[in-house]
């Protein structure tokens, strides 16, 4: 608090929520963010930073609570930043992402003349992740509270949670996460017991030393199937491998049905130098439309499973697929939406930077007995990207997904130049996309837009536009 004490202190009456789930004041015409905030608040807060444009604040104090302020479900809301509105309705959360979308296509795409329909919600606001990456650290993330007390803290050299939003090195020490499954939640228990039975070190940013780095748990709700990783530094003696050996046997009581354990002597967080099935199955299934999916460690796959269905089947309604349709799917990842449109069409293209991905995707279409499908490893963001798209077959439809930085530039210019009938855009991150579709209304009419509720306690939605050629 230090940092903050010579600050000034205002009050404020919060009007809405910017894009990135900020809440938003407005005082004598300028523009206050504060974190934690709801419309409707009347709130206490310490300024930050004074801006020429804009404040930032940090909140005191809740004066007067909005009506639309609820009590979060997690214990560990407000601190760890997974979930930013669990103290805001669903149905509000909704408003606000539609909100959001309505504004980028106004405000940076310049698109106002579309029709933009509800949020689709989610089909359940909890338990709907199915996969989520716990951390060990030798630093716990400390309250404000346990500082101002100045007193002696145990098991500070000891974490075992999600880290703290911004803070690579500090973990929030997690008891029960809402959003992930309860098969997740049985685990990280079982094995922060685990853990203090053996007094093993956990990983240290600084050093690079210890031995515990995180636990990654994977679940599928339509083949009822678990996964459990198991990350660790080098093993050097017997009690690692005895906890090891113990870990295996509480994720199986647990319900997992395959069980990994990688080892990552590097500095890099995500590095795997080696892994090794301990015990189960090497991959677990899940399924969209009909189509079987294989899911290995670290392969990708849409987050919120309950969804999946509801959300591929909008994208190939919007692309308005036929037999003789030749298909274009752009950053298509393992194939998601790709192989349940194979069913639709004669022939699709699936094209991704992931190697990895496109393996996974050629698996998935052979285990599937999909042979109309043409996957191609490649950077679409190269400069050189329209030299291997002018290879292929001309398509008459086109669906892209692209990374919350949206499309290159040079890949819009190549896809103007094509001239498909239909451009389905997915997206992720509807500043990009509304950016990404101001730049191909150079031909291109935005028709409608579907948001779609992907992560329900986070102001993360999905949008999915349905373009269509302006013809001369």
């Amino acid at each position: 608090m230090s940092n903050r004490k010579n600050k000034p202190v205002i009050e404020l009456e919060i009007e809405s929520i910017g894009f990135e789930g900020v809440a938003v004041a407005k005082l004598e015409g300028k523009v206050h963010f504060v974190k934690g905030a709801i419309p409707g608040d009347l709130v206490k807060v310490q300024i930050k930073k004074n801006k020429k444009s804009y404040v930032e604040c940090h909140l005191l104090e809740v004066i007067t609570p909005s009506e639309k302020r609820i009590t979060a479900r997690c214990e560990h809301f407000g601190t760890c930043g997974g979930c930013s509105w669990q103290n805001l309705g669903y149905a509000d959360q909704l408003y606000w992402k539609k909100t959001h979308v309505i504004d980028a296509l106004k405000r940076l795409g310049k698109i106002e003349d579309v029709i933009v329909h509800n949020v689709m919600p989610s089909a359940q606001e909890f338990n709907y992740r199915n996969k989520m990456d716990f951390s060990f650290s030798a630093s716990r993330w400390l309250s404000e509270d346990e500082i101002k007390a100045e007193t002696d803290i145990e098991d500070k050299t000891f974490a075992f949670g999600l880290h703290i939003p911004g803070r690579y090195d500090k973990v929030l020490n997690i008891n029960t996460c809402h959003i992930q499954s309860e098969f997740g939640n049985r685990l990280i228990k079982s094995t922060r017991n685990l853990t203090t039975k053996f007094a093993l070190d956990c990983y240290n940013t600084h050093t690079h030393e210890g031995f515990l780095r995180s636990l990654i748990v994977r679940n599928s709700i339509k083949k009822n199937e678990n996964m459990a990783i198991l990350v660790t530094n080098k093993i050097t003696n017997d009690s690692q491998i005895e906890f090891i050996r113990e870990f295996t046997a509480a994720a199986k009581a647990d319900g997992a049905t395959s069980i990994f354990h990688a080892i990552n002597w590097t500095v890099n967080p995500v590095q795997v130098n080696e892994i090794t099935l301990l015990d189960g199955a090497d991959h677990i299934m899940d399924e969209i439309l009909g189509i079987n999916y294989k899911i290995s460690p670290f392969s990708f796959f849409q987050t919120n499973s309950t969804q999946l269905d509801s959300f591929i089947s909008h994208i190939l309604d919007y692309a308005d697929l036929q037999k003789q349709d030749i298909v274009w799917d752009l950053y298509c990842g393992t194939g998601s939406i790709t192989l349940p449109a194979s069913r639709k069409v004669d022939s699709i293209y699936g094209i991704e930077l992931n190697e990895g991905s496109i393996e996974d995707a050629k698996s998935n279409a052979t285990l599937n007995n999909i042979g109309n499908t043409n996957f191609f490893a490649a950077n679409l963001h190269d400069k050189n990207i329209p030299v291997l798209l002018t290879t292929l077959p001309k398509p008459n439809k086109i669906i892209v997904d692209p990374p919350r930085a949206g499309m290159a530039e040079n890949l819009i210019r190549h896809l103007l130049e094509l001239e498909a009938e239909h451009i389905v855009y997915v997206s992720c991150n509807p500043a990009t996309q509304a950016r990404d579709l101001q730049l191909l209304s150079e031909k291109y009419r935005t028709i409608e837009v579907q948001p779609v509720d992907m992560f329900p306690h986070t102001f993360h939605i999905e949008s999915i536009a349905k373009l269509e050629l302006i013809k001369a």
